[in-house]
């Protein structure tokens, strides 16, 4: 099979590449499982907010949300940041970096913490309010990407797990059992795998990090869980918490811990760890643990998303890294990659600099 683009990985990043390419070209989506979006996608608690990421990813935030928000993708859902008092002057830094750029942040002490979260502890004298926020339809989302690609002709190819990636002339031969794929582009969107892919294809990997994610969802006492309880986040970073219907939360560690890229799943510590550091901020108190995942989060080095061709092998494209970011970003992302690969036919995302995604930052003097 012979086509213009071949991309490796059918989650939210090969998809939406994908569905901002097929109309122009021929395209091939490869996913080594058997239902696309199965390791990273299909178990993100997604949430579209600036702040997440930095300044830089805020532009591939904002510019996806259009995108979003017109297909009914986004539900309205307030974020905080909180903090106990050591940690207080992280949310002088989070204003300072966003100052001027659009974001609503407002700043509450421990009263106005309480008036959102009804059974937060004093511990918690002060948040930081988002109020451009919202949940995001992770599943619709990756299904009107996957439906684009297809109505406009794309392939989607499953069970189709790589084994070799080799250089055929001026394009590449790619090998997934007995299948043989000739591509003059490989996009490699394939997440945790991504180095790998690299390595497979002769190309120097970047440094991408798999990192383990834990979440757990729990029943508590009481019915006092409001309804639009927001996301509340840890300013240090050591935990999140969010409503999923009466009595019932996700709760979260925060974790990040560096592993293999694999069929990745909840570590028992990790759970209660996540109960413990829920318990210590609020006075509910966890009843039930009624069920339990992980999902892999891959970062560069640099925390920032990778986009583009890679500086020494041609015909290589990079789409890596999303870390946390890949959902909110998916929209202008996509776009963004179509646009390096095939130029102004597809127009690059209002505000997106893609000097700030390139592969080239990671290239050695």
């Amino acid at each position: 099979m012979k086509f213009d683009v071949a991309i490796i990985g059918a989650g939210i990043a090969g998809a939406s590449v994908g569905a901002e390419l097929a109309p122009h070209c021929s395209v091939a989506l490869i996913e080594a499982e058997d239902m696309p979006g199965y390791h990273s996608t299909g178990r993100s608690a997604a949430f579209w907010h600036e702040t997440l990421g930095g300044p830089l990813v805020q532009t591939l935030t904002r510019a996806s949300f259009q995108a979003l928000q017109g297909g009914g993708f986004l539900k309205p859902r307030v974020s905080m940041e909180v903090a106990e008092l050591e940690t207080v002057p992280l949310l002088d830094k989070l204003e300072t970096q966003f100052a001027g750029t659009g974001v609503r942040l407002t700043r509450v002490g421990h009263d106005g913490v309480l008036a959102r979260v009804p059974r937060a502890k004093p511990v918690l004298v002060a948040g930081l309010v988002e109020e451009d926020c919202a949940d995001i339809d992770v599943g619709g989302l990756h299904a009107e990407f996957l439906s684009r690609f297809k109505r406009a002709g794309g392939q989607l190819l499953t069970n189709a797990r790589i084994d070799t990636i080799e250089r055929d002339g001026d394009g590449w031969r790619l090998n997934a059992g007995e299948t043989a794929i000739q591509a003059d582009v490989v996009v490699n969107a394939a997440g945790a795998w991504a180095d790998g892919v690299a390595t497979m294809a002769g190309v120097q990997p970047l440094g991408v990090q798999p990192k383990r994610r834990t979440i757990a969802q729990v029943r508590v006492d009481g019915d006092d869980v409001p309804d639009d309880l927001p996301l509340v986040m840890d300013i240090a970073g050591n935990y999140y918490f969010r409503p999923e219907g009466p009595n019932r939360l996700w709760v979260c560690p925060h974790d990040e811990t560096p592993v293999d890229a694999h069929d990745v799943a909840p570590e028992e510590l990790d759970v209660a760890i996540a109960i413990d550091r829920f318990e210590t901020v609020t006075n509910w108190r966890v009843v039930a643990v009624e069920r339990k995942w992980a999902g892999l989060r891959s970062f560069a080095p640099d925390r920032l998303p990778i986009y583009g061709f890679d500086p020494v092998q041609n015909g290589f494209f990079w789409c890596a890294g999303q870390g946390g970011v890949g959902i909110q970003t998916a929209p202008a992302a996509g776009q963004l990659c179509a646009h390096l690969i095939l130029g102004d036919v597809v127009p690059l995302p209002q505000g997106v600099d893609p000097q700030s995604f390139t592969p080239n930052r990671f290239s050695k003097p």
